[in-house]
């Protein structure tokens, strides 16, 4: 296999080990130790790092990496962020959007009905907040609300791992599609704002169940940029 090839296949292993929590934030990790776990070469190793470093889910530390904690004031940050860029482009969408465009993400959204996958979950979740950016025919605003997708990316698989919070999540996508069909801006701008606050909430929710279940492995948890503790 060509050093591209483990590349890939050694990012996609280290990616799901991180979003599942098999590898917990914090954890450290060399090279030279996945090389013997995963049977990769160095140069692959550090290049899946690097990759894993651009989206927020691994970091450098000293001479060797770790799993990047869960940090609370970037969540904090992402999810003003989202409501200030969200209602602004649903705003928009409803204001310009065709009747097909919004007929085809209704499209998108009926075949993203919960399953028992999360990862489905996460990734159907993300789709259709970057297509009801897109419909506001801003591709900055669309590009905003994909990085936010990115940067939550394994915060929000752990706000999904239940079939009740997938449902839960859909059933309000809905609500919004809704409220853009019917060409309500404030009820659609309202709703993506309550959204991003309930999803926050779940995912709150979801932290604390892990800090139980975990017990003392627990997570590492980031409050602020000059302090680090753990839950658990």
């Amino acid at each position: 296999m060509d050093a591209s090839s483990q590349t890939a296949q050694l990012y996609g292993k280290l990616r799901r080990s991180v979003l599942s929590l098999e590898l917990m934030p914090g954890e450290r990790l060399t090279e030279r130790g996945l090389e013997a776990a995963f049977g990769a070469s160095r140069t692959p190793a550090r290049a899946a790092l690097m990759r894993l470093e651009t989206e927020g889910l691994v970091q450098r530390d000293g001479r060797g990496w770790r799993v990047a904690p869960i940090d609370l004031a970037e969540i904090n940050a992402v999810a003003q962020y989202r409501e200030a860029v969200e209602t602004a482009g649903v705003r928009l969408a409803v204001a310009t959007a065709s009747d097909e465009d919004v007929a085809a993400l209704g499209a998108l959204l009926e075949a993203s009905k919960p399953s028992g996958d999360e990862q489905d979950g996460v990734r159907a979740g993300a789709d259709f907040h970057v297509e009801l950016a897109r419909l506001s025919g801003n591709p900055l605003l669309a590009d905003g609300v994909g990085t936010s997708m990115v940067r939550l990316e394994r915060t929000r698989w752990l706000e999904v791992r239940t079939a009740a919070s997938r449902e839960q999540a859909w059933r309000e996508h809905r609500r919004i599609l809704q409220a853009v069909a019917s060409r309500d801006a404030g009820t659609a701008a309202a709703l993506v704002a309550a959204h991003i606050e309930a999803t926050n909430s779940r995912l709150l929710e979801s932290l604390s169940a892990q800090q139980r279940t975990l017990g003392l492995r627990g997570l590492a948890i980031v409050g602020d940029p000059s302090a680090e503790s753990r839950v658990g």
